[in-house]
């Protein structure tokens, strides 16, 4: 599915028309797959009832009830039309496919009572609320065709059948919702830990700036002083001014390290595993690859899985080591991220098989500015990635390594054991 397609898919399910369509159409066509567990009777076990119910989990509409009685009738129709396209005489059709209205309007009039969106977190109150309204909507249904129709009631082992069959639907739609929500819930951390590391790194260089301001703050200040000193009035209050207006710049950078921190340490994830930090580093560089048009292969390597609270920073580091790797690519490649783990250390290498760099250049790529990238019209990208990078590992008292190797370049960075697990 193109971008495009997934911005109009996007666009339409957001539209609540258009979700109440969907929703009513999809289930009249999956109520066609069905077993009839009744002789002589047009009462059904359908896929409809699962379908409906998982929709209205994953895409809510505004109002459940306008949408059972949109779907209900939908499926009314479909049904009825299906009967007469085959020669059944339209008083017979609705006869016998009326009382499906009922199974779909009671069961959103019950999510609609009891509040869905309640219990959506719980699932074992929303198996058994889908059970109790899947008996009731069946019964309801069953008693309205026999009435019509003159058929039997159902006996005990035909109540056994519905009871299990709607235990069975219920907790088997409940836990196909939860995988899909635990499925969107892992890619919306992904995303948030994504921006969250970029972020880190921002707000740590923007800290070391900001400590080289008052550096120079100091400085100009000193100069200040002296210049009075020596009775130089004109350069003495120029002096005084720049300490003055580095102090509002630094004042400022003050309020966004502040709203940078505050996001940042805003995660609801106190702890993360190495092998889902790799999970999430691998996802997002290859769609960047993808993006740059390269064709490479991300791998990974870990022997021994660990918890860390330091998730952001160590995401930082990595996204920032492999996304350089995938574009030192030509145009096919690999990328290979190694895991280890001693007693006292955990090693990180990444591995390219990228342009590499000079062996003379190995002691200045940390350095900021330092570049091997320019875009079309020749011009040097920012070069600050690296020193981003230099700059948390320092923070977490770790060390990196860089070596050349024939066919490309491996940066190996080691953080000690008790720099992951801390209060950040």
């Amino acid at each position: 599915m193109t971008m495009n397609t997934k911005s109009i898919w996007r666009q339409c399910i957001q539209s609540e028309t258009a979700r109440i369509a969907f929703i009513a159409i999809l289930t009249a066509l999956t109520g066609e797959l069905k077993i009839m567990p009744f002789a002589e009777e047009t009462f059904r076990f359908a896929l409809g009832g699962i379908m409906f119910f998982l929709l209205i989990l994953i895409y809510p509409p505004a109002s459940i009830l306008r949408t059972g009685f949109i779907t209900a009738t939908t499926v009314v129709l479909f049904r009825v039309t299906g009967e007469l396209l085959v020669g059944v005489e339209l008083l017979e059709a609705l006869r016998m496919h009326v009382p499906v209205f009922l199974f779909y309007f009671i069961s959103a009039l019950g999510w609609h009572i009891v509040g869905l969106e309640k219990y959506k977190s719980f699932s074992l109150s929303l198996g058994a609320l889908a059970f109790l309204f899947e008996v009731v909507s069946n019964t309801s249904e069953h008693a309205l065709r026999n009435w019509w129709m003159n058929g039997p009631m159902l006996g005990l082992k035909e109540w056994g059948i519905l009871v299990g069959v709607a235990l069975l639907r219920s907790f088997f739609t409940v836990g196909l919702y939860s995988s899909v929500a635990l499925s969107k819930e892992k890619q919306r951390n992904g995303e948030m830990l994504g921006v969250g590391s970029e972020l880190y790194a921002e707000a740590l260089y923007l800290q070391k700036s900001m400590n080289h301001m008052e550096q120079i703050m100091a400085s100009s200040h000193e100069l200040y002083r002296k210049l009075k000193k020596e009775n130089i009035p004109d350069l003495s209050t120029q002096a005084l001014q720049i300490t003055q207006e580095i102090h509002e710049v630094k004042k400022d950078s003050q309020r966004i390290l502040a709203g940078l921190s505050k996001w940042t340490s805003r995660q609801n994830i106190t702890t993360f595993y190495l092998s889902d930090l790799l999970e999430i580093v691998v996802s997002a560089n290859e769609k960047y690859s993808e993006m740059i048009g390269r064709n490479c292969t991300i791998e990974t390597s870990l022997k021994n899985d660990l918890q860390t609270d330091q998730h952001v920073p160590l995401l930082a580091v990595l996204n920032n080591l492999t996304s350089n790797s995938v574009e030192a690519i030509d145009k096919q490649g690999q990328v290979t991220i190694e895991v280890d783990s001693g007693t006292k250390w955990v090693r990180f290498c990444v591995k390219d098989t990228g342009k590499g760099i000079p062996p003379e250049h190995e002691e200045i790529i940390f350095e900021p500015g330092y570049t091997t990238k320019f875009n079309e019209q020749g011009v040097a990208a920012t070069g600050i990635g690296l020193s981003h990078v230099l700059a948390i590992v320092e923070a977490m008292q770790g060390e990196i390594n860089v070596e050349s190797i024939k066919n490309g370049l491996i940066i190996c960075v080691k953080i000690p054991m008790e720099s992951m697990m801390k209060e950040t």
